[in-house]
């Protein structure tokens, strides 16, 4: 009978137990793997822009002479009409006549400055003047008046003896003015105008209606200048009461600058006035040349403005909460990337609108979270940027979401690196 050889029953489970904790330690280390393996980020996608529109501009000009138009601070807006040739200015050249002076005697707004002593050579400027039918005021002998009072009888009376007498106060002779006024208009870039003598009266006195636009904005940077052109009536010593001989002044936020009158020229003005327009202030400049008369030009004037103001319009870049980009987890629906703040900006006339949107690489966030940007590029405007923010937060799905759903979304290069 042959021998049975028994195994003990302690060596027929030690493999099964081997194999039972293998099992179990692959159980374990499968769980922790799913439960550890960081998630790649969210998925990020941008949504269409759809851009503002506006309509194209309707600006009315008159069909005669030389006319420009611009709001400071948009030069979209700058237009013209007629012909674009130096004609004469008349009396607006007494605003470049006010800038020269107060270059080489300056003044500031509530100061009266030196006296000017008006001299023989001076009074007679009024016989002078007043031969050739151009616009004076009393000046009698031994008068002495401020700087100021003089630049009210020549800015607002147009009082050409007043202009050429402050030219000679400041420059010594007619000749020293002219190279002053010269070097004046070079340097501020008024290529196409010329200045022979400071009053105007001379059809030698040129520009252009742009050039004139450039005029008007430094006037109204002066403040001197645009106190005094702004006043409506004074009371001058010696002089006696005084108007504006600008007759628009005053209406419809016309605020100054200068009219002018001559055969050669016709009727002009240098004009400015301000609007409010979207929560700001707005001023329009512009100049008309070549009129019939003042009273039709200042209605073409009126038109005009009145155009220019209402072709203004505020565009709007985004609502606050508007959706520019999704991020997809795949654990949780849809997170959009959305505007921290509303943006909008005042425009003149048609303007091209395009946004850029950025977004971060993200696997969790809060809600309000920073998460990118989107920068509007605006024709014509400095570029506006507005911040992304979560609407929701992207939380971490938990343990029992990555077990049972193992290795799903997860950084796979790294999960195989680490």
């Amino acid at each position: 009978m042959p021998n049975v050889v028994r195994r003990p029953r302690s060596a027929i489970r030690r493999p099964v137990t081997a194999a039972v904790i293998a099992v179990l330690l692959l159980v374990v280390a499968f769980l922790v793997a799913a439960a550890v393996v960081p998630f790649a980020p969210a998925t990020a996608s941008t949504a269409t822009y759809r851009p503002p529109t506006a309509s194209a501009a309707d600006v009315r000009f008159p069909d005669y002479g030389a006319t420009a138009v611009e709001a400071d601070g948009f030069p979209e807006s700058l237009t013209t009409s007629g012909d674009r040739k130096a004609r004469s200015i008349a009396s607006i050249s007494k605003v470049v006549t006010a800038l020269v002076v107060l270059e080489e005697k300056p003044l500031q707004p509530g100061e009266q400055g030196p006296d000017v002593r008006f001299t023989p050579e001076m009074e007679a400027l009024y016989s002078q003047y007043a031969a050739q039918n151009g616009e004076v005021a009393p000046l009698p002998s031994n008068l002495r008046l401020s700087e100021y009072r003089a630049f009210q009888v020549m800015l607002m009376k147009s009082a050409n003896n007043y202009a050429g007498s402050l030219a000679l106060w400041a420059f010594g002779s007619m000749d020293g003015y002219r190279k002053a006024a010269a070097t004046w208009l070079d340097a501020h870039g008024l290529d196409d105008t010329t200045i022979m003598e400071p009053t105007g009266l001379d059809p030698r006195n040129t520009s252009t209606a742009t050039d004139l636009v450039d005029l008007g904005k430094l006037a109204l940077a002066d403040p001197l200048v645009k106190q005094v052109v702004g006043t409506a009536k004074a009371t001058v010593p010696g002089v006696g009461d005084i108007e504006n001989s600008n007759k628009l002044l005053g209406m419809d936020g016309v605020e100054g600058i200068k009219t002018g009158t001559l055969d050669e020229a016709g009727a002009c003005l240098l004009f400015a006035a301000t609007y409010q327009r979207g929560g700001r202030t707005v001023t329009v400049i512009g100049a008309m040349l070549g009129g019939v008369d003042h009273d039709s030009l200042d209605a073409d004037v009126r038109k005009l403005l009145h155009s220019v103001a209402d072709d203004f319009h505020t565009i709007t870049l985004t609502n606050a909460g508007q959706t520019f980009g999704t991020y997809q987890a795949p654990w949780q629906e849809e997170v959009d990337a959305t505007a921290s703040r509303a943006a909008s900006l005042l425009v003149w006339g048609p303007t091209d609108v395009t946004a850029k949107t950025s977004l971060e690489p993200l696997t969790f966030g809060s809600a309000g979270e920073r998460v990118g940007a989107v920068r509007f590029t605006v024709s014509h405007h400095d570029p506006v940027t507005v911040p992304l923010r979560l609407d929701r937060s992207i939380e971490d799905p938990g343990v029992w979401w990555r077990w049972s759903n193992p290795f799903r979304g997860v950084e796979l290069d790294r999960a195989l690196v680490g």
